[in-house]
């Protein structure tokens, strides 16, 4: 008897032979940087409560601000890119300044620190934006391809965050911090050799030169509507930009409590004990749940979009928010019962933290690949890269109240802890799906 493979999935590895190579190219680089990105996140709030002996409230000042920063950076980027440098050079400058914060980072000391984390968010500003803008580039304009290429593209980054905590999370724990730290440098060099061999083959003109460039051998084919005056649909577009990033705020204020104080619930009150191994696996092992779940479930969601879609029936962007905002309150209101249960017996099962991070997957799929192609398909072009930045400026206000919430974990009940972002996610739904209408007359006919 033959075994049928699901329908999702086989739609979605038919719609990937589809794609331009370069999207697998940028694949490949996008996956090393994030590996080296989720590499230092999953051992960077434990290193600094254990190893520098700083307090969780200090800690969580420090993460917020490196969080938060790192997400504020693409807006400089990203205007840089777009008016003197080109997407391209911008890249391997990023790239270039992480890679060398990382092993600032790998010596331990204190001195470099701080100057590692620097690295690391200014590398960020010039690397993060232009990559997704060039992914935005390589597809026409309304190219039904484009939420499925974003969907694929998606998929590296989370293969990256997949491996990351559990290769630098192995080292830090059998070797010592450093050994993690060095060893996510070395994924951003690796993804940086990819990018310089490739990128002539892969990418042709596409992102190589900034949008008012003289040259027109360089220039995007509608270079001459670089200088005209937005139009009133235009400004209608960047408004509905500005109401989503406003609106993914709280959606990454609550999901970022996992590199924090779900970490922090994972190492001190949860049974680590695997019953076939019987050993306890490192608290950063859970950092991989979410991007290993991403991979599983991202070809169903992208072949759901589809489906849908051709039946009229695909949620428009701004009612994928809301959807997305509505399962990461779901999420902490799993967290407030296994708070109180840990309050009672000491120690939870793992399947808890398991269950809260399934269903702040399923709100990630339906708000992060969703937004980036909403980026690149709303922007007007001469601003493409800098509404990248703005995107990614939201998740900075997100990540720095994050890092100071985390900051509050020792400080009050575990249980009211994880009770407020429940709540805070969940009146943000509501108050978005009252908006919905009027931001899909907004989006003028883009779907």
């Amino acid at each position: 008897m033959q075994i049928s493979q699901p329908k999702g999935i086989s739609n979605f590895f038919k719609m990937m032979l589809d794609h331009p190579k370069g999207l697998y190219f940028l694949f490949c680089v996008e996956m090393w940087e994030r590996f080296s990105y989720y590499g230092i996140r999953a051992l960077l709030f434990l290193y600094m409560t254990e190893k520098l002996i700083f307090s969780v409230g200090k800690a969580g000042s420090i993460y917020a601000w490196y969080t938060g920063l790192i997400y504020t950076t693409p807006l400089i980027g990203g205007y840089i890119a777009d008016r003197y440098l080109g997407a391209r050079r911008s890249i391997l400058i990023g790239g270039g300044l992480m890679a060398l914060g990382q092993f600032c980072l790998a010596t331990g000391s204190l001195n470099l620190f701080f100057a590692a984390l620097g690295l690391l968010v200014l590398g960020n500003g010039f690397f993060k934006p232009n990559i997704s803008t060039i992914v935005g580039k390589l597809y026409p304009e309304n190219d039904h391809r484009r939420d499925g290429g974003f969907t694929i593209f998606y998929m590296g980054i989370n293969l990256g965050a997949f491996l990351a905590p559990l290769v630098c999370g192995t080292l830090a724990k059998l070797y010592g911090y450093k050994y993690g730290f060095m060893f996510a440098g070395f994924g951003m060099i690796l993804g940086l050799i990819i990018y310089i061999l490739g990128q002539n083959k892969f990418l042709a003109h596409y992102g190589l030169a900034p949008i008012h460039c003289k040259e027109q051998k360089e220039c995007p084919a509608d270079a001459t509507d670089l200088d005209k005056p937005l139009t009133k649909e235009d400004k209608q577009k960047i408004a509905v930009i500005f109401t989503l990033v406003f609106f993914s705020i709280f959606f990454w204020s609550s999901f970022e409590q996992a590199g924090s104080s779900l970490t922090l619930f994972a190492e001190h009150s949860t049974n680590r004990m695997l019953p076939i191994l019987h050993k306890n696996i490192p608290a950063s092992f859970f950092q991989s749940i979410n991007p290993f779940l991403i991979m599983i479930l991202a070809p169903l969601f992208s072949s759901l979009w589809l489906g849908l879609s051709n039946k009229k029936l695909d949620p428009s962007a701004p009612m994928k928010f809301v959807l997305s905002l509505s399962f990461v309150s779901l999420g902490f209101i799993v967290m407030f019962f296994a708070a109180n249960l840990a309050g009672l017996s000491g120690k939870v099962s793992f399947l808890w933290l398991i269950s809260v991070y399934f269903l702040h997957t399923i709100g990630e799929l339906c708000l992060s690949p969703v937004g980036l192609s909403m980026i690149t398909k709303l922007a007007p072009l001469r601003f493409a890269s800098m509404l990248m930045g703005v995107w990614l400026s939201g998740s900075s206000l997100a990540n720095l109240t994050a890092g100071f919430f985390a900051g509050n974990y020792d400080k009050i009940s575990h249980n009211f802890f994880f009770l407020i972002p429940a709540v805070t996610s969940g009146i943000a739904a509501v108050i978005l799906l009252a908006l919905v209408p009027v931001l899909k007359k907004w989006m003028n006919g883009v779907e």
